[in-house]
C-alpha cells in the first residue's frame, strides 16, 4: 500500500483528512502514460509528447499512476510516460479535463474538474508570498 494509498483510504474514514490528501496529490509525482503515434523519432529524442487522454462516458481523463509498475500493470505491458507532480499536472489541465488516480488498482481516485480547480486554489494558497 502506498503513501498515496494509506491517505485515500483515511480521507474515506475521515473527510477531514481531504485536505491532507489534496495536498499529497499536489506534492507527489505522477507517471503519466503517453500518446504512442507511428514516428520514428524515439520518445526520449523528442521536444513535445502528448499524455495519453482515455474517455469514458463522453468525458475526458488524464491517468496519473503513483508508480511506473502500476502504470505498466494498467497498460500490461511497459509503456512510454512522463513524469510530473500533482501540482504541474493540475496546472497543464484545462477546464474540463478528470483524471483518473491508479486506475486498475484497489485504490482508484477520481478527480472531476471542480476538484482539480480547488487543487490549483489550494497549490496558490500554499505559494510563499514576497
Amino acid at each position: 500500500m502506498s503513501q498515496l494509498d494509506q491517505a485515500l483510504e483515511a480521507c474515506l474514514q475521515d473527510p477531514t483528512k481531504q485536505e491532507d490528501y489534496y495536498r499529497l496529490i499536489l506534492n507527489s509525482d505522477f507517471y503519466i502514460p503517453l500518446q504512442e503515434d507511428d514516428s520514428e523519432t524515439p520518445m526520449k529524442e523528442r521536444d513535445e509528447v502528448l499524455p495519453l487522454i482515455v474517455q469514458n462516458e463522453e468525458k475526458p481523463y488524464l491517468l496519473l499512476f503513483d508508480s511506473e509498475e502500476r502504470l505498466n500493470e494498467w497498460a500490461k505491458q511497459p509503456t512510454h510516460f512522463a513524469i510530473l507532480t500533482g501540482l504541474a499536472a493540475a496546472d497543464l489541465s484545462p477546464p474540463a479535463l478528470h483524471w483518473a488516480v491508479n486506475l486498475g488498482g484497489k485504490f482508484v481516485k477520481e478527480f472531476v474538474p471542480d476538484e482539480i480547480a480547488h487543487l490549483k486554489e489550494l497549490a496558490t494558497e500554499e505559494e510563499p508570498s514576497d
